[in-house]
């Protein structure tokens, strides 16, 4: 079961919402510890048993932490066997196949199908069982005693497929006792309803005509054509995860869970660094403090910085995917962080225009990895935005058409933070701001609401790409 979907919208979600503010407070996390369950379940059917383990272990495991803190020789195997156990469904399901096909020797000796369903969410899921276990040990945060705090925790539905990472030290309060009110029904709605327009009007408007341009032979494709589709993967990619991150953070606000932004107009950035400070910032804040510091970080002289750089933005790519082009991705972004670190790439004394133009060709750049398959289509790509190739490759002129123009205008513009600055210019000129605000707000989302279902309810397009992660 996907945001963007009918049953999710009109028969799921208005359930969830109307009982959960029915119940009494002390039995809401054991319903949406159910519901979170069966809107997996939905989708992944007997694999629920998976992420249903995944809670027990890391809830036993909690308790464990919590009643042997002070001795550091138990507590410190229970993390690390626990940590490798959350590691080890991940390795199996993600990574076992691409193992298996690039170490031969390791193929003789392993005789398993690796042809397997990749659990949906399995990467976020892990992550916040380890985050739980980690924030225990060094944080000194008291365990959660009921299983059922824990596996809302880990299964809460609206983070629980696509992020974003949420830390139990940020929302542990928030399990214990939280307030559900109009005033958070209001922004949650207000907030998934921003997300529903960018997955379905911007995301899969540009999604479509990408996807069909690059069914064709990458080959025989037009500069032209594939300067289009790298700018419509940019935007698709970006209003479809950060759309979705919206409707998480909505859905949460609605029953009373503040979750941490994700996503901070990573376009506008003028760097490399700033770029990975806007995007994904869940996931990135994820390894700065679980991986990148504990490594040593930058405390253990510039040569070690750099390896840990390395080894992070290495994991990174991995975490997207088990695929050459994932790795290739994330050094990619790792080699340019470490350059601009040691200023060998030092942007700052140019003006911002070009900061921000050397910025968006990098972040471009690596999109061509992350979107093919296999390096060759990647380079082959590269050789079309520069013309060397020749062919007529024009199927998806079809789907090229002024709505489509406006739209891709539209997700350029509000890549940036334009949305901030027409709030900011209204202010100065309405002296009635907060009620004419209010107003205004009410009815523009009610409409953009409409527009949404209405362009899902006639087009059978609906992917989500970070699904598969």
């Amino acid at each position: 079961m996907v945001f963007s979907s009918t049953v999710f919208l009109f028969i799921f979600l208005p359930f969830v919402l109307f009982a959960n503010f029915l119940l009494k407070p002390a039995v809401r996390n054991l319903f949406l510890l159910v519901v979170s369950l069966f809107f997996y379940a939905w989708g992944e059917g007997i694999l629920v048993l998976i992420m249903i383990f995944s809670c027990c272990i890391n809830y036993a495991a909690g308790l464990a932490i919590d009643r042997y803190r002070t001795d550091e020789r138990i507590v410190k195997p229970i993390l690390a066997v626990t940590i490798m156990i959350n590691l080890s469904f991940l390795i199996y399901y993600k990574y076992l196949g691409f193992l298996l096909d690039n170490l031969p020797f390791l193929a003789r000796h392993v005789h398993l199908n690796t042809s397997i369903a990749l659990p949906i969410g399995i990467s976020f899921y892990t992550f916040h069982g380890i985050s739980y276990l980690v924030d225990l040990y060094k944080k000194n945060i008291p365990a959660l005693k009921s299983p059922v705090d824990v596996g809302l925790y880990i299964a809460f539905f609206p983070q629980l497929v696509a992020g974003p990472i949420v830390r139990y030290s940020d929302i542990a309060e928030q399990l214990m006792s939280r307030n559900v009110n109009t005033d958070a029904l209001f922004y949650g709605c207000i907030r998934f309803i921003r997300g529903l327009a960018k997955k379905i009007i911007i995301a899969n408007t540009v999604g479509k005509f990408v996807d069909l341009a690059l069914q064709g032979n990458v080959t025989e494709m037009p500069a032209g054509i594939a300067w289009l589709c790298l700018i419509g993967y940019t935007l698709q990619i970006y209003y479809d995860f950060s759309g979705y991150s919206d409707m998480a953070i909505g859905l949460a606000k609605m029953f009373g869970f503040h979750f941490k932004e994700n996503f901070d107009h990573p376009y506008s950035a003028t760097s490399i660094q700033d770029f990975w400070r806007r995007w994904h910032i869940s996931l990135s804040s994820w390894f700065r403090d679980y991986v990148y510091i504990p490594l040593g970080g930058n405390q253990k002289g510039i040569a070690r910085t750099y390896v840990n750089l390395f080894i992070v933005f290495l994991i990174t790519g991995m975490w997207h995917g088990a695929s050459w082009n994932f790795i290739i991705w994330g050094l990619f972004h790792g080699l340019f962080i470490i350059l601009e670190r040691s200023k060998i790439i030092n942007s700052d004394r140019f003006p911002v225009v070009i900061r921000h133009g050397y910025t968006m060709v990098v972040v471009m750049a690596g999109w061509v990895f992350f979107r093919f398959e296999t390096l060759s289509d990647a380079l082959t790509f590269f050789q079309s935005l520069t013309g060397l190739t020749h062919g007529h490759n024009y199927q998806s002129v079809v789907l090229l058409s002024p709505y489509f123009f406006i739209i891709l205008t539209i997700g350029i513009l509000f890549a940036l933070p334009l949305r901030n600055w027409l709030w900011e210019s209204l202010a100065r000129y309405v002296p009635t701001l907060p009620t004419f605000r209010l107003v205004a707000a009410s009815c523009f989302y009610i409409a953009l609401f409409l527009v949404s279902v209405m362009e899902l309810a006639q087009s059978s397009y609906n992917p989500f790409i970070y699904f598969r992660f």
